[in-house]
């Protein structure tokens, strides 16, 4: 049955969350991770700046534990505006070399239940960056729109900031796109010439605006502001090199 949602004949595929990660990555070359809010920005923002981010699924003690055993700072939990935390905006200035820990429930999570396949966090801010690494690994490129949890029960809400960060990825790959790929570039063409406003007014932009955290929103919407892409060895994020071989080199 899995077969008809693979979107195997297709060179570029797109697909939401566990359930896309688990169907595509299988017969994927590279996966793309797309947690724009904000998992991913904050990820891109790190790698740019030099740091090494250890995604980790849980907000728990097993995060300070996992930390400590890799000689890493764990994120701030509670995203309060001070330390590192998953605010994209706490993490401008990290200096290069920071061993970091970013838990997510989603992003991370998503990233980690890719593996063994390579995977890279995109987002809007190095959509083309990340668009030309996959285009280096391989042929065959699974783009994951992440959503979000609904409040209630945690089941998987399509959000409008993963489609679009999706779409502007795949507006730079070549190959043949699924329908599920094309309408993504569709809603991120749409929205392109104010990215800004389109984040700022939909739903998960609104909840962070009015948790104080605009610039987290601000910084997620600059399209292709770093040139780098962040690719997932071992246990961490670093910076792509140019395959997944030399990537190696850089741990």
């Amino acid at each position: 049955m899995k077969r008809f949602y693979d979107q195997g004949e297709f060179d570029v595929r797109c697909e939401w969350g566990e359930h896309g990660v688990s169907t595509l990555a299988p017969i994927s070359d590279v996966v793309i991770v797309v947690d724009v809010l904000s998992f991913s920005t904050s990820v891109a923002i790190a790698i740019h700046n030099g740091a090494q981010v250890y995604p980790f699924r849980w907000r728990d003690e097993r995060a300070a534990e996992f930390a400590a055993s890799h000689q890493a700072e764990l994120a701030d939990q509670r995203r309060t505006g001070e330390g590192y935390s998953l605010s994209p905006a706490s993490l401008t200035h990290i200096p290069h070399g920071k061993r970091l820990v970013l838990p997510s429930l989603n992003g991370a999570r998503l990233s980690l239940a890719a593996r063994p396949v390579p995977v890279l966090a995109g987002c809007l801010r190095n959509a083309r960056a990340v668009a030309l690494a996959a285009s280096r690994v391989g042929q065959k490129i699974a783009v994951i729109a992440a959503g979000e949890g609904w409040p209630e029960d945690h089941s998987l809400r399509p959000s409008f900031e993963d489609l679009v960060g999706a779409g502007a990825i795949i507006s730079y790959l070549g190959g043949r796109l699924s329908p599920e790929a094309l309408a993504a570039l569709a809603a991120f063409r749409a929205v392109s010439s104010d990215l800004t406003r389109s984040l700022a007014q939909c739903s998960s932009g609104k909840e962070l605006i009015e948790r104080g955290f605009a610039e987290d929103v601000h910084l997620a919407a600059q399209l292709n502001a770093n040139d780098t892409a962040p690719i997932l060895l071992e246990d961490a994020f670093v910076r792509f090199v140019g395959d997944t071989a030399n990537n190696s080199t850089q741990r």
